[in-house]
């Protein structure tokens, strides 16, 4: 029987940045068997005593730490070494050697990529744009959009649209329903916008159809879950794509990250013919 791991993600910000990290290494070893301890705003030796003290000997345990503060990285590596556990820090390494290269002191000061800039403001600002226009809810100002998202229902576009607004991206999305069609002011400046379409496998979008109705107990007309039906939606999704000349990405089986990050290389091309 495999063994199981107690994995200790210890941060002194929110532990974003390494949740995400971990996500990816762990992704890497398939049969890695794992129970995740998070710990956020850890930034003094009592806290790390005091967490490290649930350590047994029964339990495997792997320390991981985003810690920007020298003294404190020693601790907690003392403090492990004293208890014979793996501990790993993924920040250190690369800061040392950023600093030599630019010749430059670091900060060493927690949650620094959190700093109310003129950035921060603006992701504010693309998000509450984001969700005022989910879904077509509002469509009188898409002029003010960096990037508009077309496809039938259930085609990832709310979950996308706000992973791209946290990214800056003020972004509307809107549904293509066969029998109200698509704004007018897309058709009359389908060049001057960011206009992405998204396309789903016909069998697989009957899949996650079926399976939300199911969930959310939802009564939809049955040609919503009819492959025969979703075929033909998909179709005249493309259609209208190839008529405006605008760029498709195929979602199926695609992780909202990765639909994000070829929306934003698309934006990008873009941007720099417009510029």
């Amino acid at each position: 029987m495999q063994d199981k791991y107690q994995v200790y993600l210890i941060s002194d910000s929110t532990g974003e940045t390494l949740d995400r990290i971990f996500l990816a290494l762990q992704a890497q070893f398939p049969n890695f068997k794992y129970e995740v301890n998070q710990f956020s705003f850890v930034r003094t030796n009592n806290q790390i005593d005091k967490l490290l003290s649930n350590f047994n000997k029964k339990d495997n345990f792997i320390v991981l730490y985003t810690i920007v503060d020298n003294e404190l990285v020693k601790y907690l590596s003392k403090a492990c070494e004293i208890k014979k556990t793996p501990c790993f820090g993924i920040l250190g390494d690369l800061i040392i050697s950023f600093s030599k290269l630019l010749n430059k002191e670091a900060t060493h000061k927690p949650s620094g990529q959190h700093v109310l800039d003129e950035d921060y403001y603006k992701r504010i600002d693309a998000i509450q744009f984001t969700m005022s226009h989910d879904d077509g809810k509002k469509t009188n100002d898409l002029e003010k959009s960096d990037i508009i998202l077309l496809g039938v229902s259930r085609t990832s576009k709310t979950p996308t649209s706000i992973y791209l607004a946290n990214r800056g991206f003020k972004t509307a999305n809107i549904a293509l329903i066969p029998s109200i069609g698509i704004p007018q002011i897309l058709i009359e400046k389908s060049n001057l916008f960011c206009v992405i379409g998204l396309l789903i496998e016909p069998s697989r979008l009957a899949e996650v159809r079926k399976n939300r109705m199911i969930s959310f107990n939802e009564n939809k007309p049955s040609y919503y879950t009819n492959l025969g039906s979703i075929v033909k939606e998909i179709e005249e999704s493309k259609n209208i794509f190839k008529k405006y000349k605008w760029p498709v990405i195929d979602v199926t089986r695609k992780s909202v990250e990765e639909i994000a990050a070829s929306i934003i290389k698309i934006f990008e091309i873009k941007k720099r013919k417009n510029d």
